[in-house]
């Protein structure tokens, strides 16, 4: 990544306010100001629901409607069954006075009784009879509308996931200046997976909920209108503590959502720089800085389940006092004749049903409400029409281009941070066809320059002009596909070499070539980026694959690489954004060759740091501050002794040996181009003799011998799988993971259970309530038992609120309690595991950041309110059964003997969805990891014009999911629609045979529905607690991955106490036959029998070609890595040996990328501090930022050291950023300074300035420093030149020089001057 591309802070987008041709902002606009404190355009309210479907087809939207026909025919058949349910009850009461008439000894009563007990079977029958057709037809419609539903939401899932990744890349510069590709990552995986759920099945339940409610009201007031009219009372009150309860839960949700992204941001950035994190040994700082976001959406979450635990308290309450009214009122009813007991039941069992159905939908309308404020934050971005759009097809495309550029008058300053001018009124003309150098110091402008030029962002005032034409005025993707452009960090994505350097031919005239031509045109522009020497080398050539982010490649071969993609469509103008300055000097000399072969008739505009990569430029720009101090050719600057050109010059050169000189100077004698041509030869030579890394196999290394017993202990096998973990281990696990919250658990499973007693308790006050209807015409018997019956239902619905609010509320608490834990906890646990956990391609860190932010969740789905709801399931049926069996055991075992049937279809339906979750997950895991690839390299996908490409790929990966879906969606939904019809067959079944078991006289009316209610209602009941089968399922994927992390103890465990701990340290530092390959790439050898001392307090330089294993070395001194044979030794002790967090603390690590954190500066260099933060005092951070050179830059800001840097140091130039790390290595005043090229990436100004602080920093210190630039290493006390893995020669600069072996020959590649 680019440095900028690393300003990827977090910070909403500004809104945009700002008419896009003027975008001349005065400092003190209310827009300007906006953009300083993040604005508060974060809260977006959700979208309305229809828009939810705004990508679908005509198509879809017909089979979503005939879904819904299908959904409300659905919803009808329940009520309707109170219909008949109601006559059945009719015909037992009737019967039930028959039988109370009953006189054995009377002829007529006889006769009376025995046509009635015909009568009473033969009615039961036929009703029972209509019950199972109502079955069927249930059946057909659930099956229609869940097929129809579940697959149009995952198109429309897929196309929201396409729009919004081609969204984000359309999106202008600016706009990632301040949100996260972490954020993202978490909007691709989680927010779409959020609309997909509420667009998908979930809308048909709420239909066939809506027509269940308006079919039971219905039915309710033709039987009979007063016994609804009182009844309908409920409904306001349900309304009114649903809305509420609604509106809180949702809010509260949106705020946790987002303090979950924002410590998804804070992740991201570690994780992507765990090597520094780790050095430093800066975990715990770094997870509590994390746990402060955890604890945010923590608090959130628990008032959230306030609100939860009393709304569903009130809920209950309301509907079970109805019953109460029903039966009282009835009784009134009845004793005036206005209607009789089928009537009341039916009326009663519509209503309830009706009003249930409305409960039962405030879930899938929930899924439904995340969905439109999930989808509100993606549309806004898929709306967004960034003022410098790539997508748009205005602008001119002129035919040919000249390449003249121009810039006007510019002042510009990023939108991030407007206060701070980077270029003022600068003018600068770029000829057409010639090489311009631009140089200074950083943060004097230059990276600006080119990101104007790209149209990254628009100047703020003044113009810029290609061939005379304002760039604003151009096609943008026109703009950018004339323009190759290499930078110094090259982003590769994760595909073939190949594959890579075409994707600089999109938006050319050669997109859509045969692949005869490509394969050309790719080779062409390979050879002359002096790239095809080692790519037909690799044993794949042009078809290896690069890895993440182009990892497989040493840093020359990436570059080279990103300049055949650069050059292969032929480009007009050429920008080299220091693409030779993280090079060593072999390949900087083949890169640099290939560079000027790139840039011949082309407008190249170069920024270099290194001087003598731009002594041949037809034109040099000296910049400073914002503005240019001088500008000439090489030979016109150089007049000038005193000018800044010069000065640069003179702090380069190289002191070259006395004895060196006279030989050189006889050498520089020669004609001057002659040589520079033989060293072009030499450079072809060189790059096409380049060998990849590892291919001269000489019989077997011993490192690969290793490797083999390795493989053989199935070491490297432990990566590839993890372990399934069963339901109840998991259970056990997570239980032990919060030890304290099991009493909040079993407080809450107590109330759950009592909650589960409730059905057959009310069985029985029902059938009591029934069967004191059959005392028909004793009307003050009537009127006692109606009012007592009521009474206890009252009484009934009093206690089951209590017990619902607490145990709903008991389990979110608990569960909100786990999930802080376990995202503290997994945090933890990726920060644990040795660096070899993060080469491995599934733990990238997009994947890393987007399971840290999801599985807490999906376990939160299970162990909090749906947890409840089984415990309480599973008390409905033990205790039904039992009651059952107590007052009808015949009829009960009917019943039991059909439990299985409506609960198991609930459980067949979760064993098919769980296993297309799962298969989901891993799909969409891939694909989102596609995306967040492009997402985090913007810049580069800018710059090519890749955008379309990237959906295209995209888009691709996508197929695959949904097809697996759509296949499983058949089966799944047709058990799922049998599940929901059984309930009709066995209620069918248990009145049949009630019926006749009644009509024989085994028992009474009330045994019977006694029975009905706490057998089949009860196992009704519990069936529903599948209906969580989702969160189930996802649940235990998410745990069973997080319970893998956790227990995962990585070889290198930076947490373990054991080993031994150094009293005094004095540094020596020495390697001893070491062997070493990279565990992710065994078949590339790295360092074979490397031998090296490092003397107590002496500065080494470790010297050689890029790949030869110079960085290993710091990553094995940082013991980052094992060696795979050999030993290193830190003052004769062997490092594995000792207690990692300790022998940390003795080495400080400066790296050529320094990673800062958001965060002020303070913060950052303190996490150097080996002490903790308290006991720091302000003079040692002061001590450490004057060693470090920065101190009187930190005193210049405002805010002084409390100055935010950005998201990952966005907002300081490279050599601030550099010099804060450098602080921070000596806040701990380490014994052993390890410098990985940390001057590599700037220019010469802060070189110098960042060099002084690090010579300053290696006094009297074990100093080991990997450095390109000679003129760095120089003074090194011994410089151990490094070839092939083990060092090939080693010496002071002058006794290496004597030698003229390899080390000789490197600095003539780098000396500057030829005198």
């Amino acid at each position: 990544m680019s440095r900028s591309e690393k300003s990827l802070e977090k910070a909403p987008s500004p809104p945009e306010t700002v008419d896009e041709k003027h975008h001349d902002v005065p400092a003190d606009s209310p827009d300007a100001v906006n953009l300083t404190e993040p604005p508060k355009a974060e809260e977006v309210p959700p979208v309305s629901f229809t828009e939810l479907f705004r990508f679908s087809t005509k198509l879809e939207l017909f089979m979503n409607a005939v879904g819904i026909l299908g959904a409300i025919a659905a919803g009808a058949a329940q009520p309707l069954m109170s219909l008949i349910f109601g006559n059945l009850t009719q015909v037992f009461v009737n019967f039930g006075t028959t039988l109370q008439d009953f006189n054995p000894n009377d002829p007529t009563s006889v006769s009376n009784y025995d046509s009635a007990r015909a009568n009473f079977r033969r009615i039961a029958a036929k009703d029972a009879s209509y019950l199972v057709y109502i079955g069927l037809g249930m059946f057909v419609c659930t099956f229609t509308y869940m097929y129809t539903w579940v697959y149009t939401g995952e198109v429309n899932a897929k196309r929201i996931r396409e729009r919004y990744l081609k969204a984000v890349l359309r999106q202008d510069i600016a706009y990632f200046d301040t949100i996260g590709a972490g954020e993202i990552a978490t909007r691709i995986q989680t927010d779409t997976h959020l609309v997909q759920q509420g667009s998908s099945e979930k809308v048909a339940l709420v239909v066939q909920f809506l027509s269940a409610f308006f079919t039971g009201f219905i039915i309710a007031y033709v039987r009979s209108w007063r016994l609804a009219l009182a009844l309908s009372s409920i409904l306001p009150c349900i309304g009114i503590t649903g809305a509420i309860m609604n509106k809180f839960v949702s809010k509260y949700m949106q705020m946790s959502l987002k303090h979950v992204a924002e410590g998804g941001t804070v992740a991201e950035e570690v994780i992507s720089t765990i090597r520094t994190a780790q050095a430093f040994g800066t975990q715990r700082v770094l997870a509590d800085l994390y746990d402060s976001h955890v604890e945010k959406s923590h608090i959130v979450d628990l008032k959230a389940a306030v609100f939860q635990g009393c709304g569903l308290a009130t809920f209950f309450f309301v509907i079970y006092s109805a019953y109460g009214l029903a039966f009282s009122f009835g009784t009134t009813l009845i004793i005036r004749g206005h209607a009789t007991v089928g009537i009341i039941v039916n009326v009663f069992i519509a209503i309830l049903i009706g009003s249930f159905s409305l409960a039962m939908m405030a879930p899938e309308m929930q899924a439904v409400s995340h969905g439109r404020g999930a989808a509100a934050k993606l549309f806004a971005t898929i709306d967004r029409v960034p003022s410098i759009d790539s997508e748009s097809k205005e602008g001119m495309r002129p035919e040919s281009v000249k390449g003249d550029i121009s810039l006007e008058h510019v002042a510009f300053s990023y939108p991030s941070r407007p206060d701070v001018p980077i270029v003022k009124d600068l003018n600068i003309h770029f000829p057409a066809g010639k090489t311009a150098a631009l140089v200074g110091a950083s943060g004097s402008g230059k990276s600006t320059i080119v990101a104007l030029v790209e149209r990254f962002y628009d100047p703020l005032s003044g113009s810029v002009k290609l061939d005379g034409v304002d760039l604003k005025d151009l096609n943008v993707k026109w703009l950018r596909s004339q323009i190759g452009l290499v930078s110094q960090e090259p982003t590769l994505f994760a595909t073939t070499i190949r594959g890579n350097v075409a994707h600089g031919l999109i938006g050319t005239p050669w997109e859509n070539a045969s692949q005869e031509e490509k394969t050309k045109l790719i080779k062409e522009a390979c050879i002359k980026a002096n790239a095809d020497g080692f790519i037909s080398k690799l044993p794949l050539g042009y078809e290896t694959l690069v890895g993440e982010r182009g990892f497989l490649l040493s840093g020359g071969q990436k570059q080279r690489v990103a300049i055949a993609r650069a050059i292969v469509s032929n480009p007009a103008i050429l920008l080299l954004d220091e693409a030779t300055s993280a090079l060593d000097t072999q390949s900087e000399g083949i890169v640099q060759d290939a560079l000027d072969k790139a840039s011949q008739g082309r407008t190249t505009i170069t920024i270099a740091h290194r001087l003598s990569t731009i002594k041949g430029a037809n034109r040099i720009f000296v910049m400073g501050q914002g503005v240019i101090l001088e500008q000439g050719t090489h030979e016109e600057l150089l007049a000038d002794p005193e000018g800044a050109y010069a000065r640069l010059v003179q702090a380069q050169r190289l002191r070259e040996s006395t004895k060196g000189d006279a030989g050189m100077e006889g050498e520089a004698g020669r004609d001057s181009d002659s040589d520079t041509a033989a060293s072009e030869k030499d450079m072809e030579k060189e790059a096409r003799d380049e060998v990849p890394l590892g291919r001269k196999n000489t019989g077997h290394s011993l490192a690969s011998e290793i490797m083999e017993q390795k493989r053989k202990a199935g070491e490297l096998e432990k990566f590839e799988k993890d372990k399934e973990y069963s339901m109840t281990y998991l259970f056990r696990r997570m239980g032990s993971i919060q030890g304290d919250v099991w009493k909040t658990y079993l407080f809450g499973a107590f109330f759950a259970t009592l909650t589960g007693l409730v059905y057959p308790a009310f069985g029985i006050v029902y059938a009591t309530a029934v069967t004191a209807f059959q005392a028909v015409g004793d009307n003050h018997k009537l009127r006692k038992s109606g009012d007592r019956n009521a009474l206890w239902f009252f009484i009934i619905a009093i206690l089951s609120a209590i017990c619902i609010g607490v145990q709903n509320y008991a389990f979110a608490r608990a569960a909100g309690n786990l999930v802080a834990k376990l995202r503290s906890l997994v945090f933890r646990a990726i920060l644990r595991q040795d660096i070899e956990f993060f080469d491995h391609e599934k733990n990238s860190t997009g994947s890393l950041t987007s399971n840290l932010s999801d599985n807490p969740q999906k376990i939160n789905g299970l162990a909090g309110v749906t947890l409840g709801a089984i415990v309480q399931s599973i008390a409905t049926i033990i205790a039904g059964s039992i009651i059952g069996l107590a007052f009808g055991w015949k009829l009960a075992l009917v019943g039991i003997a059909c439990m299985p049937a409506l609960v198991s279809a609930g459980y067949i339906r979760l064993r098919v969805v769980v296993l297309k979750d799962q298969a989901n997950k891993q799909a969409h895991e891939e694909s989102a990891h596609l995306a967040c690839e492009a997402a985090g390299a913007v810049r580069t996908v800018a710059s090519l014009t890749r955008e379309d490409d990237c959906c295209n790929i995209y888009s691709k990966s996508l197929e695959a999911p949904l097809k697996r879906s759509n296949r499983t969606a058949l089966y799944s939904n047709g058990i799922y629609a049998l599940s929901q019809s059984m309930m009709f067959f066995v209620i069918g079944l248990v009145f049949w045979y009630g019926s006749r078991l009644v009509s024989d006289g085994d028992f009474g009316t009330k045994g019977f529905f006694v029975c009905l209610f706490s057998t089949i209602f009860g196992a009704i009941q519990a069936g529903n607690v599948f209906s969580f089968v989702p969160d189930i399922s996802s649940a235990k994927g998410a745990a069973t991955d997080i319970i893998n992390l956790l227990d995962s103890r990585p070889e290198i465990d930076a947490e373990s106490e054991s080993g031994k701990v150094l009293e005094n340290v004095e540094g020596q530092i020495r390697f001893e036959d070491v062997h070493f390959r990279y565990p992710t790439r065994p078949g590339v050898r790295v360092l074979r029998n490397l031998n090296l001392k490092v003397e107590p307090g002496t500065y080494i330089a470790l010297v050689g070609a890029s790949g030869c294993g110079k960085s290993t070395c710091i990553q094995l001194i940082e013991r980052f890595y094992d060696p795979l044979a050999g030993k290193v030794y830190l003052d004769g002790h062997d490092i594995s040996e000792l207690n990692i967090q300790d022998y940390r603390k003795h080495i400080a690590l400066v790296s050529q990328e320094p990673t800062l954190y958001a965060g002020s500066i303070r913060f950052n260099v303190l996490l150097g501090a080996t002490k903790p933060h308290e006991e720091v005092t302000q003079e040692e951070i002061e001590q450490a930022c004057r060693d470090a050179n920065i101190l009187d830059f930190i005193k210049s800001l405002p805010q002084g050291f409390d100055t935010d840097v950005g998201g990952k140091g966005s907002q300081l130039s490279g050599g601030q950023k550099q010099r804060i790390a450098i602080a921070r290595a000596l806040l701990r005043n380490p014994k052993v300074l390890l410098l990985d090229e940390a001057t590599s990436a700037l220019d010469s100004n802060s070189e110098k300035v960042v060099q002084e602080a690090l010579d300053t920093a290696a006094r009297g210190r074990t100093t080991i420093a990997i450095a390109h630039r000679l003129s760095t290493i120089q003074n090194a006390d011994c410089i151990y030149f490094i070839k092939e893995g083990r060092v090939s020669e080693s010496g002071t600069h002058d006794q290496l020089l004597a030698l003229k072996g390899g080390y000789y020959e490197y600095v003539q590649l780098q000396a500057l001057s030829k005198k």
